[in-house]
């Protein structure tokens, strides 16, 4: 997952065939970039499957903003590697979209939904991506100053909770999805459904431990593969349902239309802050396996322009009826194997993710994946979430005041996603619709303690 890139270790180095500006072979370049998409598609797609899953979309809805999810992650890899004037690191750096938005999204879109209907939802969200990509596009001129506010202790505490208050939802499908919870209570956590999950979590695990990187690499795709598989031998999965689509996925500026909600951007916009941080990361450790500087001015001008591109391709993908970009990590691994550094490789990977956007088919046939067989990849990914929160704040010194500060904020944070109805008698439905994420609870608390409560000085 990205979320663990930002304080991972950077000092491995690595030999390259092709360094930062070199320009391999045509069939190379293609080779390398299709390791670089099998490494992230899952990534990209299983937000936006998420998503479609908990609001009940159509099939046609789904597969729609599944391609649109492709479609943005290629133009913004592109702009990422091409380096558009101050825009762009310049560095073979994948765009997807993060899970890190998936809390505050669902919880927003839901909201609205129980208030409106489907399209009022998506366009709040998509409102709300484009408002709150500007705190980015900010925070990339202001890096240090971020920093020195959001440390590492805020962040970890940040990214635990991401993970943990999406642990539920990974379960939720394990067991046979929202829908099925709801509509038909009866095939809800079947042998059935179940007993595939479990058979897609232990083939990624048992892959994970294999010493042949490659399999390392693939064992989300494989165990999703084969549990795809046996669930469409099991008649599970209904093709018929992609008779309908379209051959070809034309892109649609606002097509569900533009909203806005305070509740859904503060969530939102938290969760922003939160990934230019990482993204940071991310880049410092392409900027070293691409043998790059990794401190400097020029160093310091290709994290601005890096984040400041997340931000770029963000509101791009809120136009285009996406969700928030950011930088992935595990594109870094596949760099170190293929010893290919080159930013020209971007180009292909643009191309093959633009190419397969554009293919409405190919995300109807992601949309019809049976709940169980996500939830047995994405139960696995949320807790890896969760674990690289973890290992942020275990990789600091946990004095009486950073305990304070995580104690306070995982408590209340993991308290409203528990309870979500603790202010429903003594907050306004404004302050509650802020405060009803337990990332948003949890993360401003954290940020505000930080602030406020006194630093031990130093010893001399």
């Amino acid at each position: 997952m990205k979320v663990e890139s930002e304080y991972a270790d950077t000092s491995v180095s690595s030999e390259l065939i092709y360094e930062l500006e070199a320009k391999p072979p045509v069939a190379a370049s293609f080779f390398a970039a299709l390791q670089h998409v099998l490494a992230s598609i899952v990534g990209i797609v299983t937000p936006p499957i998420i998503i479609s899953n908990a609001l009940g979309l159509e099939v046609n809805d789904a597969s729609y903003i599944i391609s649109m999810t492709l479609f943005v992650s290629g133009v913004a890899t592109f702009i990422q590697a091409r380096r558009i004037g101050p825009v762009g690191s310049g560095l073979l750096a994948v765009q997807g979209t993060s899970f890190a938005f998936l809390g505050p999204i669902i919880g927003a879109a839901i909201a609205v939904k129980s208030q409106a209907d489907t399209q009022t939802a998506l366009a709040v969200v998509f409102g709300c991506v484009m408002a709150g990509a500007f705190i980015e596009m900010f925070i990339s001129r202001f890096l240090h100053l971020a920093q020195r506010i959001i440390t590492p202790v805020v962040t970890g505490v940040v990214v635990t909770l991401i993970g943990l208050t999406l642990i539920k939802v990974g379960l939720v499908s394990m067991a046979g999805g929202f829908y099925v919870m709801n509509n038909v209570p009866d095939q809800f956590a079947s042998l059935q459904n179940l007993g595939i999950a479990f058979v897609v979590l232990a083939i990624i695990v048992l892959l994970n431990m294999s010493k042949n990187a490659y399999l390392r690499m693939s064992s989300i795709v494989i165990g999703l593969a084969v549990g795809y598989l046996i669930a469409v031998t099991l008649g599970m999965v209904n093709f018929s349902r992609l008779e309908n689509l379209s051959a070809f996925n034309v892109p649609q500026p606002f097509k569900y239309g533009i909203d806005f909600s305070w509740g859904a951007f503060i969530a939102i916009g938290l969760v922003y802050v939160i990934t230019a941080i990482e993204s940071i990361g991310d880049l410092t450790a392409s900027s070293m396996i691409s043998k790059q500087p990794v401190k400097g001015p020029v160093y310091m001008e290709r994290i601005k322009g890096g984040v400041l591109a997340d931000g770029i391709n963000s509101f791009l993908a809120g136009v285009f009826n996406s969700f928030p970009n950011t930088t992935f990590s595990q594109n870094n691994g596949v760099i170190q194997l293929t010893g290919v550094a080159s930013r020209y490789v971007a180009y292909f990977i643009s191309g093959i993710l633009v190419v397969m956007g554009l293919s409405p088919f190919l995300a109807g046939v992601f949309r019809l994946m049976p709940e169980p067989v996500l939830g047995g990849a994405t139960i696995l990914m949320f807790g890896t979430v969760a674990a690289a929160g973890v290992k942020i704040l275990a990789s600091q010194v946990i004095d009486n005041r950073s305990t304070l500060i995580i104690a306070v904020s995982l408590g209340l944070g993991l308290g409203v996603t528990m309870v979500p109805d603790v202010l429903k008698n003594v907050a306004p439905p404004e302050i509650k619709n802020v405060f009803a994420s337990g990332i948003t609870t949890g993360g401003l608390t954290a940020i505000f303690l930080n602030l406020i409560l006194p630093q031990k000085k130093p010893t001399a």
